[in-house]
């Protein structure tokens, strides 16, 4: 999807590449908002150039797991602006956190609200270099597994009749 490229580019020039009337490609482009599949429009802003030089990825396991706990947790989650991402996870721990701080004091900051609303054990990995920034969804369709042609079925001719070919499934 062109947008996912260029969220700033003109529905003149989006209609332009994707073959349709400017009228028509505002059309979709509306739907596709409303409809949820586009969810927001943004800019990724750098963060160092920003401020923030320490770029951090916390894992988080809650001391509780009741409902009550978790919304304690998930508040405290979206009250911290520092944290930029957040994911309930599955598996080791509960929770994988983006943080950004301006200093270590900043971070000590975020760490204390995790801890005091639930966050019984929490491990900071810095983040040192981005190796593969956030990506376009692959939208493109997939070529077939094999170019062979399909298999065709044939009765058995103990069902009371000739063997035939059937028409390929597709």
């Amino acid at each position: 999807m062109v947008l996912q490229e260029d969220a700033d580019i003109t529905n003149v020039e989006l209609a332009r590449l994707v073959g349709l009337s400017p009228a028509a490609t505002l059309h979709r482009v509306r739907w596709l908002k409303e409809s949820g599949v586009i969810r927001i429009v943004s800019a990724q802003l750098d963060p160092v150039a920003a401020g923030f030089p320490l770029q951090l990825y916390i894992t988080c396991t809650l001391a509780r797991h009741d409902l009550r706990s978790t919304r304690i947790f998930d508040d405290q989650i979206r009250a911290t602006p520092q944290i930029i991402a957040a994911d309930n996870v599955a598996g080791e721990m509960d929770y994988l956190l983006t943080v950004v701080a301006r200093d270590v004091a900043e971070l000590q900051e975020v760490l204390a609200g995790l801890a005091t609303r639930g966050g019984q054990r929490m491990v900071t990995y810095l983040r040192l270099a981005e190796i593969k920034p956030p990506s376009r969804l692959p939208l493109e369709p997939t070529a077939p597994a094999a170019s062979r042609p399909p298999r065709q079925r044939r009765r058995s001719a103990s069902r009371g009749g000739r063997a035939r070919a059937e028409p390929p499934e597709g």
